[in-house]
């Protein structure tokens, strides 16, 4: 390999065929070549290193080649090599960022108006076309309209909606994707043994995994990895290198969670900062694995048989429930958000971790223990085996203490304490009334109403809701609710039992599925659409079908 040339160059496509991904644009525009049905402009979006730009010289040369236009250019002519070399007379390249100025884009323009000096067409690229002024697109609007017939734009950038509408109007529009990680990683791999360099698949992944779907930030870091590895490509060096967290210790905590392990859960995150893991990154991490726990719970074959960590993967999946996965998940995120405004990262990812073993959901039907392994450490006595523990003998009442002896049953109540003076009170319908948010909603929802008095409100909450009755802010704040509500002070008791009733978040949720039902059902007859189904052979896809709110 070349001193001087980095890979993201020594490797950069020159064929359409060489490209790693974006199969849609590169059939779109190699139909338009081969058929000669070719557009005065085009429009490449995309986020960074996604091949906006090597798409448009490839195009060039497609455009110029001495062979004919053609989607498969020779590679070999005057105009291909030049193009490839950056010095085709005929091919301009602008940066938008640092030419913004309508000056710069009335001597361009003016430029257009001539003849092409040795090509078939001139071609003006224009990268990060959203920088240019107001006056600028004005100025490029009026060639845009009428432009000579030997002229051909190509556009790129990554912020398309900073484009004037006039400007977009007139473009042929191609969305380049962010190219998946497995994609990544197989070119990665051609390269590596290309350069006969030898690598461990593993640190392949993890460099396809840091690059976020750009192929150019792969190939640079890439460089990096082999000059920081003196030219052997190990996962052990490349995690190093990345600041990438161990996947085992992520491993170990999710099965802490599993166990419902406290003590295991800060052992692990004291390991973690005994070696100066950053926490940041491993919330990140672990969002990562979480949803790719996710993917193989739904789509197992996924999970490609080499994989280095499937027999992990399966095990958690199999593990953890789909309720489980998607709880730690949304903890995980907002905990990375808030971890700047945490004392320290200790601290915060720790905070997180026992956020997560909190509101575990439920398992079997019985609310998760997590308080017993944290009471364990803590010094206080564990429960031995087949005894329950003495916080899950029974269901507590949340403001008292109080124990009832069998779970309880919702029964009819009389609301002589309400403002509904003599009336059978509707939970529902008084819910509607307060004014709560957030998880306090939430909590009131899962409730049904057990008992009301001139001094007391007491409500009961499903085992598997339980969760929802560890957050003691939403606890306060449904009692300060009702307090404004009854306008005097009432004591809130929540107690855990069968609720027989349908709960509001039932009842709501039973409402949603009839709507949705309707609203099916309603496009399902419509005339249009069956006549559209008929004549086209069209499908109706029910799942975007979405109820008028």
């Amino acid at each position: 390999m070349s001193a001087t040339t980095v890979l993201a160059r020594k490797w950069r496509p020159k064929i359409f065929a060489q490209l790693a991904g974006q199969e849609h644009v590169v059939r779109a525009l190699s139909n338009a070549l081969t058929q000669n049905r070719l557009h005065h402009a085009y429009l490449f979006t995309g986020t960074r290193g996604v091949g906006k730009t090597t798409i448009a010289r490839i195009f060039a040369k497609s455009l110029n080649c001495l062979t004919g236009i053609t989607a498969t250019p020779c590679g070999e002519c005057s105009a291909c090599k030049e193009i490839d070399s950056g010095r085709f007379v005929d091919l301009v390249e602008l940066d938008a960022a640092s030419n913004t100025q309508v000056d710069n884009m009335r001597e361009l323009l003016e430029s257009a108006l001539y003849a092409p000096t040795s090509g078939r067409f001139k071609v003006y690229i224009i990268d990060e076309v959203h920088m240019l002024s107001k006056s600028a697109f004005n100025a490029m609007l009026k060639t845009l309209e009428e432009p000579p017939g030997h002229v051909k734009f190509i556009l790129a950038t990554t912020d398309p909606q900073k484009i004037p509408v006039t400007v977009l109007s007139r473009c042929l529009q191609f969305n380049l994707k962010q190219l998946p990680p497995a994609l990544i990683a197989a070119r990665l791999q051609y390269v590596l043994e290309q350069e006969q360099l030898s690598f461990e698949p593993a640190a392949i992944n993890l460099v396809a995994r840091a690059a976020q779907g750009s192929m150019r930030d792969a190939l640079s870091l890439m460089d990096q990895a082999i000059a920081f590895s003196a030219g052997k490509v190990e996962e052990a060096v490349v995690r190093t290198m990345l600041g990438a967290i161990d996947q085992g210790y992520l491993f170990d905590l999710l099965a802490a969670l599993c166990e419902r392990d406290g003590v295991a859960l800060l052992e692990i995150a004291d390991n973690m900062a005994a070696r100066s893991v950053a926490f940041d990154a491993a919330l990140q991490e672990l969002a990562t694995l979480l949803h790719r726990i996710a993917l193989t719970q739904t789509v197992p074959q996924a999970i490609a048989d080499d994989e280095p960590e499937r027999v992990r993967l399966l095990e958690l999946a199999q593990a953890l429930t789909p309720e489980d996965i998607q709880l730690y998940y949304q903890i995980a995120i907002h905990g990375r958000d808030e971890i700047d405004l945490a004392p320290d990262e200790y601290a915060g990812f720790t905070m997180t971790l026992l956020r997560m073993l909190a509101f575990a959901p439920a398992r079997g039907g019985q609310p998760a223990m997590a308080a017993q392994p944290v009471r364990a450490a803590a010094g206080g006595r564990a429960a031995p085996d087949g005894e329950a523990s003495p916080v899950s003998k029974a269901p507590l009442d949340s403001q008292s203490g109080h124990v009832p002896a069998e779970p309880v049953s919702i029964r009819p109540v009389s609301s002589s304490g309400a403002k509904s003076s003599g009336q059978q009170l509707d939970w529902g319908v008084l819910l509607a009334q307060l004014n709560v948010q957030g998880m306090a909603q939430q909590l009131a929802k899962n409730c049904m109403l057990e008992s009301l008095s001139d001094q007391q409100i007491t409500l009961c909450l499903a085992p598997e809701h339980k969760h929802l009755q560890a957050n003691k802010v939403a606890t306060e704040k449904l009692q300060a609710a009702l307090n404004d509500y009854f306008a005097k002070p009432i004591k809130l008791s929540i107690v855990l039992g069968k609720t027989e009733s349908a709960t509001p978040a039932v009842v709501e949720q039973q409402g949603k599925q009839l709507r949705q039902q309707q609203a099916s059902d309603s496009i399902a007859s419509d005339d249009f659409v069956r006549e559209a189904q008929a004549e086209l052979d069209a499908e109706l896809i029910t799942e975007s079908i979405k109820p008028m709110q």
